[in-house]
Order: structure tokens, then C-alpha cells, then sequence
């Protein structure tokens, strides 16, 4: 089993570990309040987030709503093609304020929930379950989609896997719905084993066939917008699949497939990469996996193990992620703590960033890692440091942003644009007087506010020589100094 870390090495910087990799960081008086509660305390307080009341609302068009399908049904069935055009367009720049609002709605989550890792599940899970608005289309289903991975983030491994094949946005991203005994669909039958559950190499092509008929029946009411079981289009027949054979159905098949060693060693390297960020040697993910079962296949018990872990606070693990798009963005916004950008401006950083929230690239999500980094991306994340410590909207155009799902048009994205405002760093909040008062201990403070470690002796002396050929020193230069400090190789890892 894991071994777990000795009470002498929990610290700040330990703390600052845990908050980073399990939530979106923070400033420093939320990390000493970590590091006083204790190792045990500190991870309970974050996983056990249940206890925690979460005032959040949800969108108020968050809801089925049958009667605004059959309405557009009918304009689309009986109307002159104008109306028909009319309905159409009204009903896509519907959608798009809704995913606007959506992806607003969610990382203000992020940013301001109580509930900081339910949030990083969630983020977690939409980037393992990878759905797009691309082909789902609705947003509705985007936000009940994310709901379940919220609701379910720390469950059981089979429940959750059961019910995110029974989404509707999963059903209709790989084409389950359209799925009948005359005609099985493999997409999900294959997806569930390579990408979601086993991997590569654990299955063959007719454990793939004979999924795809035990999952023949899987739907949707398009009315009621749920899933629902078709008996008359399931295949009732006899398959053999991954070594067992039987009259199974869906709910059976995702059973054998939890049930493989494999599952485990899978789901758990997964999470490890995550939140260690580095693939786990082959030791390890065989530990991994045999907490994982020994839990029952239960997340929170095991995640709740692999953070109290000494593993986990291994030199080799500690400030070694390259921090995705959505976590450089929380993550400053909260150590900064200053606002985050408004929804329009907050998604063109993301998506520059290569991270668009509810339109990953394909249906293996995104890849991470060292990944995040190209020569274009590290020259946008420190002009978007410069945004939001200085209050200015970033330098992207309007009409590259109009070109992308849940975009607007081009000249109302420019008059919007306009108008907003960012609010930029108070350094009156984050600094005291009398750190702003000495330019080395503003160059101390920022690190540990910043890093939660210390900077090479050539990087805080060059902070420090910008510092002192300011003769008389202002609130804007301490937001320079930041600018620059976030500029840095360091910054772009957690």
C-alpha cells in the first residue's frame, strides 16, 4: 500500500502542494491555514467536501424544457423556409449566450466554490469522458453532463462509468442512441474500453462487436431529454464477451469491464498523472491499482489514501505539472486575488491557451502535460499576465473568436469587447505596507505568494536590480515586478 507521510514533512510548501494539485491553489493565507490543520485535517477538509454547503445556482435555462423543442420542431417542419431560417438562427444564438454563460457559470465555480477539488474531479472528468458542443449541440445537455461528473466525482468507478455512457451528451457524441440490434454502433463500445475504462490492447475486435450488441437499446427521449432503455431494438441474443459469455446487456457489460485488473491499473494511472503529473512507474500503478480495489472501487477513499501519501510529496512530483490553460487561469486569478475575467474574455484566453471548456479537441480530450507549452502559447500566457495584472483585455481578435462554437458575431464580439473592463491587481491587498516599503521583502512576499518556493539567486536579483533604479517606487512598478514574475519559467508550473 501507499506509504504515508511522516508528520515532520508536512509544511507550507507541502500545503501549497496539496491546495495546487487537488484544487486551483490560493493565496497564502489559505495555504497556512492548510499547513496549521495537518496532513489528515488539510486532505479531509478538501475531499470530504460534502460537509461543505455550496450556495452555487444553477443556470435558470438549466432544466429539460420539451416545449422549446417541440416549438423549434414545428417552426422547422411547417414553416416557410424563411421562418425556417429564422428559427434556426434564433435558436444557435440561443445556444451560443447559453454556453457563454455556461463556461462562465463553471469557472466561477473553480474560482470562488467551497468545494475546490469536487471542481478539479469535474475538470478531470470532462477531459476522460470528452464531449464537445461541436456535435452535442445543446447546451443543456453540456451543463447536465457536468452536473453528473459533480455529483458523481468521488463515487464508485462502475456507477460512474454506467451512467456517464447513460448521458445524453455521451449518447449522442458517439452515436449510442442511434444504436439497434440490427444494426449496432461501436463507437461507445469501443471508446468505453480504449479511452474511458482499459486502454489499448485489453480487448479485441469482436470484444468490441459483441459490446456494441449488449449495448443495443441505450437511448434517448428526445422530448423528455433522458435516457431511456429501448427493449424492442436490443439485440437479446447470446455474446461472448472478455472471456464470459451470456445474454448480457449494457449494464452487464460495463460490470465485466470494471471488474478486469486492468480497469483498475487504468483509471488509477490516469488519476495519478493528474494530480502527481508524471506517468506512474510500474510498482507504483500495481500499488495504485490495489488500494483502488481494496476500496471497492470507490474514488474518494482511495484519493483521500493517494494524498496523504509520501509518493505523492516526492521531490520527483512537487512543482513538476505544467499547469493547464484552466489552472493557470483560476489559479492566478486566485493568488492574485483579483476578478475573474468576465465570460467572454475569460474563454478567448482559454481557448488561445489551448483549452476550451466544453470543446475539447477529439474524444481522447487533451493530451496535457508538457503539451500546453508551444512558442505561442508561453508568448500568450505572459500577455495574459499582463492583462490581468494591469486590468487590460487581452490581444485577440474578435473575429477569431466569432469562428468557434458558442462564438458571436464578429462586429458585436468587437462592440462588446469594448466595453468591458478588467479590474487588474489591488497590490495594496496582496502586500502589506511595509512590504511595499522594502523592495526585498516585496521580491520574498511575491515569491511566496507566487511560487511557494524561492527563485534562482540570478532571477531575484535581476527582480530586485528593476526594483532598485525605481528612485521613488509606485504601486505600478510592484505590478510590473509581478507581471515579470509570472513571465518566468517557474510560474508556468505548479
Amino acid at each position: 500500500m501507499l506509504k504515508p507521510l511522516s508528520s515532520d514533512r508536512w509544511n507550507y510548501a507541502a500545503a501549497a502542494h496539496l491546495l495546487n494539485r487537488a484544487g486551483f491553489g490560493g493565496p497564502p493565507a489559505e495555504i497556512q491555514m492548510l499547513a496549521d490543520l495537518g496532513l489528515d485535517k488539510a486532505v479531509a477538509f478538501l475531499v470530504d467536501y460534502e460537509t461543505i454547503p455550496d450556495p452555487t445556482t444553477n443556470p435558470d435555462w438549466a432544466k429539460p424544457n420539451p416545449e422549446e423543442i417541440v416549438k423549434y420542431r414545428a417552426a422547422i417542419k411547417n414553416g416557410t423556409p424563411e421562418e425556417k431560417k429564422q428559427a434556426q438562427r434564433e435558436q444557435q444564438q440561443l445556444f451560443q449566450r447559453r454556453m457563454l454563460e455556461l463556461r462562465g457559470w463553471w469557472l466561477q465555480r473553480m474560482m470562488h466554490g467551497p468545494r475546490p477539488f469536487q471542481e478539479k474531479m469535474v475538470l478531470f472528468w470532462h477531459g476522460h469522458f470528452a464531449t464537445s458542443i461541436e456535435k452535442v449541440k445543446n447546451p443543456y445537455f453540456m451543463w447536465r453532463q457536468n452536473e453528473l461528473f459533480r455529483r458523481l466525482a468521488t463515487e464508485n468507478w462502475q456507477h460512474l462509468l454506467t451512467e456517464a455512457g447513460k448521458d445524453p451528451a455521451m449518447l449522442i457524441w458517439l452515436d449510442q442512441g442511434q444504436s439497434r440490434k440490427d444494426h449496432p454502433n461501436e463507437n461507445f463500445a469501443r471508446e468505453v474500453m480504449e479511452l474511458f475504462a482499459l486502454g489499448e490492447g485489453h480487448y479485441t475486435e469482436h470484444d468490441i462487436a459483441e459490446a456494441a450488441r449488449a449495448l443495443t437499446g441505450w437511448s434517448m427521449n428526445p422530448e423528455e431529454q433522458k435516457f431511456i432503455f429501448r427493449a424492442r431494438i436490443h439485440d437479446e441474443g447470446a455474446k461472448t464477451f472478455l472471456g464470459r459469455t451470456g445474454n448480457f446487456d449494457g449494464d452487464e457489460v460495463i460490470q465485466i469491464i470494471v471488474a478486469q485488473p486492468q480497469a483498475a491499473r487504468f483509471i488509477t494511472a490516469k488519476l495519478w498523472n493528474y494530480f502527481a503529473g508524471q506517468v506512474p512507474s510500474e510498482e507504483l500503478s500495481e500499488t495504485l491499482a490495489a488500494s483502488f480495489r481494496a476500496h471497492g472501487n470507490n474514488f474518494k477513499p482511495f484519493l483521500r489514501e493517494m494524498f496523504r501519501s509520501e509518493e505523492f510529496f516526492h521531490d520527483a512530483v512537487m512543482r513538476n505539472q505544467v499547469k493547464s490553460p484552466v489552472q493557470w487561469l483560476v489559479g492566478s486569478v486566485r493568488v492574485l486575488e483579483c476578478q475573474l475575467p468576465p465570460p467572454l474574455i475569460s474563454w478567448g484566453m482559454l481557448r488561445q491557451l489551448g483549452q476550451d471548456l466544453f470543446a475539447p479537441p477529439n474524444v481522447k480530450g487533451w493530451d496535457g502535460g508538457v503539451t500546453w507549452i508551444t512558442t505561442n502559447t508561453l508568448l500568450t500566457r505572459y500577455n495574459d499576465a499582463q492583462s490581468l495584472v494591469e486590468g487590460t483585455v487581452p490581444p485577440f481578435g474578435a473575429g477569431d473568436l466569432a469562428k468557434k462554437p458558442g462564438g458571436q458575431g464578429g462586429m458585436k464580439l468587437e462592440k462588446a469587447m469594448q466595453r468591458i473592463r478588467l479590474g487588474g491587481v489591488n497590490v495594496e491587498k496582496i502586500l502589506t505596507p511595509e512590504e511595499r516599503a522594502d523592495k526585498h521583502a516585496i521580491v520574498t512576499a511575491l515569491e511566496r505568494r507566487l511560487f511557494q518556493a524561492t527563485l534562482s539567486h540570478d532571477q531575484q536579483q535581476t527582480l530586485r536590480d528593476f526594483l532598485e533604479a525605481k528612485t521613488k517606487m509606485s504601486n505600478a512598478d510592484i505590478v510590473t515586478t509581478i507581471r515579470l514574475m509570472m513571465s518566468t519559467p517557474d510560474y508556468q508550473v505548479t
